[in-house]
């Protein structure tokens, strides 16, 4: 992981730091609580329950490491004190597929917040590469596997992302 900040808006930063104290106040110690129940049982070599809650200590320990790191290199940006025409982190923008006429509206997040169901992507996607710097009117195309995709820029605005 060499990568210097990691944008994310006050609502992301937020769960990542509700899943860290999850991880500290109950599930680590949940975890205690399974090792030494497993170590009153006896015999380490054949105690799958023993082995068990030792290789959930290593998830749980990474992950308390990983999100340690991430919150420290976070670059909380809050879409609400943004504003502007081009599409930026951050930026809620709806889009008009040239091909069947619908509209989508996306989110553009942080990686570590990105929820496609909610239409949050991460600015790291293709569809959000393909974005940035466009204005109401342009057009966007994402090359996809499948084939390319052709969309405009309906609207883009800034305000507080949940």
């Amino acid at each position: 992981m060499s990568q210097d900040k990691f944008p994310m808006t006050p609502s992301g930063r937020d769960k990542l730091r509700a899943e860290l104290k999850q991880l500290k106040e109950v599930e680590r110690m949940q975890n205690v609580r399974d090792i030494e129940e497993a170590l009153a049982h006896g015999d380490l070599r054949e105690n799958a329950e023993y082995h068990a809650a030792k290789e959930r200590q290593a998830e749980i320990d990474a992950r308390m490491r990983y999100l340690d790191y991430v919150l420290a290199k976070a670059d909380v940006i809050d879409p609400a004190h943004l504003s502007g025409d081009k599409v930026t982190f951050g930026a809620t923008v709806t889009l008009q597929d040239l091909d069947n006429d619908t509209e989508v509206v996306y989110c553009l997040v942080g990686e570590h917040e990105s929820d496609v169901k909610l239409g949050k992507i991460s600015i790291k996607a293709p569809i959000a590469r393909a974005m940035l710097g466009k204005e109401v009117g342009d057009e966007v195309i994402v090359r996809l596997p499948k084939g390319d995709r052709e969309y405009e820029v309906v609207n883009v605005e800034y305000k507080a992302i949940d």
